[in-house]
């Protein structure tokens, strides 16, 4: 998925919209923040909140792309949770969007609830 992201956004962008891409892949981790041992996580995300943010954050003097993918459902230590990719003019436009849009994902738009061991 990430590689297609690559080919089309390189192969339609005109050279001087683009500068640098970001790619964020997020993973089920073992342990938890606070130390426990994680077995896996049930992930789900409002689709709207998602489409809303992209679509403003898209509007940003500089970028040229954002994808999304979020991976639904009952997911094990290991399993891709996210994939985010931003493209855009120069560094110091695009890492902030990106820490941004991946924060907001993360805080506002993704519900998960993690399983551990007893």
């Amino acid at each position: 998925m990430i590689e297609k992201w690559l080919q089309e956004i390189k192969k339609d962008a005109n050279s001087d919209k683009l500068g640098m891409i970001l790619i964020h892949n997020g993973i089920v981790r073992s342990k938890s923040k606070d130390g426990r041992t994680v077995t896996g996580m049930n992930l789900s995300y409002d689709k709207d909140k998602l489409n809303q943010l992209v679509e403003r954050m898209k509007n940003t003097e500089g970028i040229y792309a954002i994808r999304v993918w979020i991976n639904e459902g009952n997911l094990k230590v290991g399993d891709d949770i996210m994939y985010v990719l931003v493209a855009g003019r120069f560094r110091k436009i695009v890492i902030p969007v990106f820490e941004e849009l991946v924060s907001k994902i993360k805080n506002e738009i993704v519900s998960e609830n993690e399983y551990y061991t007893t």
